[in-house]
């Protein structure tokens, strides 16, 4: 079987081998004689593969060692509620606004306190990101929250925006990929379906101060409190138990490969693709130089007619998944850990050869 050079923004690319491993546990997972996706939630056997992906996401992102993890599910839109309802609780916050996710956090957030939007960049098509500092901070805010990375228009933090202060991060679509200081955040969470497996699992890291908090929230429904579920070991309802069997798997090939090694392969390969987009005016690059996205690539092109023959040739050269989002057009290329270089060469060759060609 072929597989396709897959540049999807989520369910992405995952490390061949894992998927390779997948095939062999789902029928025996680990000699028991019974099948990963029918191994009890509440055996010694998964609880030792829950333990092991906490124990090994820790070492990844450097996760200290008084802050908990969790692996929930409902995505990084059911964080959204969740953080609002557990730490938010009627008092008020500042979001900073760089794109669809962010502009959706605030809306559900205004359910339960005052969702402040201290900066947006929505006037500017989300092309650019505040600068630290960049805006004017509410004293009363009981947190700051910002997306580090923008999947649909391609903008990712240089560093963390907010010098002070209790800080939340939504990483759904760079955790793992970079450096991170976890420590000056209260709470990071990510969706799994970028860098860290399939879809369907959701990480959230607490501070000690956001479990205190949490644990202060009164009129939290069980499945939406942070301290059921801290209190339950992420185990109150049925996890997915699928999806945190590949999510320990990635993060062992993670480390096999070197969280700093993988950075430095993950800024090589966007430098290689903006490389090529920069060198014309056939391409148009979306997000502002200063704060591109080594994550997912967002361009256009000069001609908008040529955008459904782009995605239609890359198809056929075994190309998938650069057709930009549904609410904003354009192409798109996720290029997240389990992406191979080479694929990144053979887009860029193809791009250039459509220049060439439709130029």
């Amino acid at each position: 079987m072929t597989r396709k050079h897959n540049f999807s923004a989520g369910p992405a690319v995952l490390p061949t081998s894992v998927v390779e491993e997948l095939r062999e546990q789902l029928p025996d997972l680990h000699g028991t004689g019974i099948g990963l996706m029918e191994i009890s939630h509440r055996s010694k056997v998964f609880d030792n593969i829950v333990s092991s992906a906490m124990e090994r996401l820790g070492r990844v992102l450097g996760v200290p060692e008084d802050h908990r993890i969790l692996f929930l599910q409902g995505g990084a839109s059911l964080q959204f509620v969740m953080i609002a309802q557990n730490l938010l609780q009627g008092g008020s916050a500042d979001y900073l606004d760089t794109g669809s996710w962010t502009s959706k956090s605030v809306g559900q957030a205004n359910y339960f306190g005052s969702a402040r939007t201290a900066f947006s960049g929505k006037a500017d098509t989300y092309r650019t990101l505040p600068t630290p500092g960049g805006w004017e901070r509410d004293p009363r805010a009981v947190y700051t929250y910002y997306c580090s990375n923008n999947t649909i228009f391609g903008t990712q933090y240089p560093s963390t925006p907010v010098p002070d202060g209790r800080l939340i991060c939504d990483m759904s679509s760079d955790i793992a990929s970079r450096p991170v200081d976890v420590a000056r955040h209260d709470v990071i969470f990510a969706g799994a379906q970028k860098n860290l497996g399939p879809s369907g699992v959701t990480v959230v890291i607490l501070s000690p101060w956001a479990m205190e908090r949490a644990a202060q929230a009164r009129d939290v429904p069980d499945m939406l409190s942070y301290g059921i579920h801290l209190a339950k070991g992420s185990l109150f309802n049925t996890p997915n138990t699928l999806g945190i069997f590949v999510l320990e798997r990635v993060l062992a090939w993670v480390e096999d490969q070197g969280a700093a090694s993988l950075a430095t392969t993950n800024r090589r390969k966007a430098q290689k693709l903006y490389d090529l987009l920069d060198g014309s005016d056939f391409w148009q690059p979306h997000a502002d130089r200063n704060c591109r996205s080594d994550m997912n690539v967002t361009w256009r092109l000069a001609n908008n007619d040529l955008e459904g023959v782009v995605v239609e040739e890359a198809l056929a050269a075994d190309i998938s998944g650069i057709k930009g989002h549904r609410s904003v057009g354009g192409l798109r290329a996720s290029l997240y850990n389990a992406c191979p270089e080479d694929s990144v060469d053979t887009l860029v060759d193809f791009l250039r050869d459509f220049e060439r060609r439709r130029g």
